[in-house]
């Protein structure tokens, strides 16, 4: 499958369903991005609809990568709502369709935002990793380092408290 992608598209009713379809099964299949599985399509939608009007409402940004017609990956440019800070982004859920991994779309979507970033004018992209997870490697294979880590800040589960990883790629050279 090839992979396309689309910056800002239409965030028709249709793209989100099959967004909160994609994060709920990017979840369920254990992907770290603001849930622990199980989740139901109600919950992930709680947080899907504020992000999407972050998005139609602005300042937001959502980029959707396409295969054989789908959404099979998607970030968030997030603002950072602060004005000492415009010139970096974070991106936040970040996901690969389960059944796309393996493919290499998880490291195409990070180029696809670090092409976006440098031509939107950002200096450098943020992100924060659950620990644990081995999401760090991938990310400093992509160029990203580790610039700070918030002990215990995330709690998955009873007894199961890990550390949220602080995430920077500099896009200026």
């Amino acid at each position: 499958m090839t992979l396309h992608f689309v910056l800002d598209p239409d965030l028709t009713p249709h793209l989100r369903d099959q967004l909160v379809a994609l994060w709920l099964e990017v979840t369920n299949a254990g992907g770290a991005v603001g849930f622990v599985p199980p989740v139901t399509e109600a919950e992930v939608r709680s947080m899907a609809d504020p992000t999407f009007d972050g998005i139609t409402d602005g300042p937001d940004r959502l980029l959707v990568g396409y295969a054989d017609g789908r959404p099979v990956a998607a970030l968030v440019f997030a603002d950072n709502r602060f004005h000492l800070k415009p010139h970096w982004c974070t991106l936040k859920r970040v996901m690969v369709h389960p059944h796309a991994q393996g493919n290499g779309y998880g490291a195409a979507l990070m180029r696809e935002a670090e092409r976006l970033g440098r031509k939107l004018g950002w200096e450098a992209l943020h992100l924060t990793v659950r620990d644990g997870g081995g999401l760090d490697a991938f990310y400093r294979r992509l160029g990203y380092r580790e610039v700070g880590r918030l002990p215990g800040a995330l709690r998955v589960g009873t007894g199961d408290d890990r550390d949220e990883l602080h995430m920077w790629l500099a896009l200026t050279r």
